[in-house]
């Protein structure tokens, strides 16, 4: 069925259908550090409604209370617990499903954020002072170690070939190891461009290793797992909202929500309405739309 456009005469019942919301945060609520307009109004209205909103981002380089700064700082309401990052959800993976062996360490491929997470509960990573030039003469000092129990990637804006080297060594040489990546986005979105995302710098170790790793981020089924999870979900009460098909969508509709695509992010109207695409539910030009439209009367 192709996506219904919200407007005036159905965004009340579209609401109303729900209990629960999940976001993507990046072109959906913001667009780099700007807050999109009338996305404050739009989620406090939805609160008023008595709805429950719940931010699941793919972004693993911001810890879920640095997010809570950034919300604070464009307006928006939210708390720690309202959000889900890849970072959050791999942290949970590896504690709480895996039952990671914290005598050993995890080798991460990231930034701060997902440092922060994983120690959090009580993960200690390492590889982060690993940005020093490498050449074929000095290769020899890279070695697996017993000590690393994981290799766990994300967005690394300071990734080095020592970095993917030293993950290779312990994933090519440890079948134990775990393989871990946050996300595998082909692109990530930045000020006037696309640039490559988590997905590409991970594709460099699948290709050498011949490994597989286990994936967190949208549109892979363990990060709403985890959400449904920690907020007892009802799965045909629950819409997720995103800008994007092949993440944001994809995941809603795998994981059986309803879904609605805006077009403040990545997704055309053209790209959505596509008889080959990802097929959302509902689709409008932007998130601020639900206010405008609704408690309207026909």
């Amino acid at each position: 069925m192709a996506p219904t456009k919200l407007s005036i005469h159905n965004a009340n019942a579209f609401v109303d259908q729900f209990d629960t919301f999940l976001f993507d945060c990046d072109g959906v609520l913001w667009r780099g550090p700007t807050v999109i307009d009338g996305v404050p109004e739009t989620l406090a209205m939805l609160r008023s409604l008595g709805k429950r909103l719940i931010f699941v981002t793919n972004n693993s380089s911001t810890s879920r209370s640095d997010y809570v700064h950034k919300f604070t700082r464009l307006g928006i309401q939210a708390s720690v617990d309202e959000i889900f990052s890849s970072a959050y959800a791999t942290a949970v993976y590896l504690h709480d499903v895996a039952k990671f062996d914290t005598a050993k360490k995890a080798y991460v491929i990231g930034g701060n954020g997902l440092r922060h997470e994983l120690e959090a509960v009580g993960i200690t990573t390492c590889g982060k002072s690993d940005t020093q030039n490498i050449s074929p003469a000095t290769l020899d000092e890279i070695e697996p170690s017993a000590d690393i129990g994981a290799v766990v990637c994300g967005i690394d804006y300071d990734i080095s070939y020592r970095k993917l080297a030293t993950a290779h060594v312990n994933l090519a040489n440890n079948p134990d190891c775990l393989f871990i990546a946050t996300n595998d986005d082909r692109t990530l979105p930045g000020g006037k461009h696309m640039y490559p995302g988590s997905g590409s710098l991970l594709s460099v170790l699948t290709h050498s290793t011949q490994r597989t790793p286990l994936v967190m981020g949208k549109p892979n089924p363990t990060m709403l797992e985890c959400v449904i999870q920690k907020c007892a979900l009802d799965p045909p009460r629950t819409c997720m909202v995103g800008d994007r098909l092949d993440t944001d969508i994809l995941f809603g509709i795998s994981g059986g929500l309803s879904t609605l695509c805006v077009l403040t992010g990545v997704a055309s109207e053209a790209d959505i309405l596509a008889p080959d695409a990802p097929q959302a539910t509902f689709y409008t030009t932007s998130l601020s739309d639900l206010a405008k439209v609704t408690c309207k009367k026909d």
